[in-house]
């Protein structure tokens, strides 16, 4: 029941903080909307800033979780797994940042929100990915001198994509989200593959 309830505050305040913004959600709004009073709340969290760690916790919990599952999908081939990862990777950053009309699978528009979850997902999903590419070594499917490129070239890619999606500036680099992101998969791919 405790875990239940502690939960429940958790996706209530996501979904205030998506909506009205961190800064305009009081804890009566997370109370209301919870169907819990504010004694139940300060039960589980100090201030609105703990429940803002929960939920930021949670997300980032959940972007290591979508890239862990093809990691561990022991079904895939070591070149399919490093496609399907790189896959969800740029869909992530896709659905993590603005874009006109659609909704967001992380908190609001505030860039520095986004980022704070990604710097706690970054040295989790660093660790995933080598593991990744350490067992397509070990299958000799990858070429283990071609890894440290690759994560270096990857890391300015996820950062020079995001700048794009969250600028909206695809069609000042002259090419469509989707094409980019099945360009670069093929790239990374072609250049680790023995």
């Amino acid at each position: 029941m405790v875990s239940k309830t502690r939960d429940k505050l958790i996706e209530v305040a996501r979904q205030l903080f998506a909506y009205k913004g961190v800064e305009n959600t009081t804890m009566n709004d997370i109370a209301a909307a919870s169907d819990k009073g504010r004694r139940t709340i300060y039960t589980y969290f100090r201030n609105k800033r703990e429940i803002f760690d929960a939920v930021i916790e949670r997300q980032s919990n959940a972007i290591i979780g979508r890239l862990q599952s093809v990691v561990d999908d022991s079904s895939l081939s070591p070149e399919d797994k490093l496609k399907k990862y790189l896959g969800i990777r740029f869909d992530i950053i896709a659905e993590s940042t603005p874009n006109s009309g659609k909704p967001r699978m992380l908190i609001g528009h505030d860039h520095k929100k986004v980022e704070k979850i990604y710097n706690m997902a970054v040295v989790k999903e660093r660790e995933l990915f080598a593991r990744m590419l350490r067992e397509g070594v070990d299958a000799g499917v990858f070429d283990g001198n071609r890894i440290k490129d690759v994560q270096g070239l990857l890391s300015m890619t996820y950062f020079s994509v995001d700048y794009c999606h969250s600028h909206q500036s695809f069609d000042y680099v002259g090419i469509q989200p989707a094409q980019l992101r099945d360009s670069l998969i093929s790239c990374v791919t072609k250049l680790i593959l023995k």
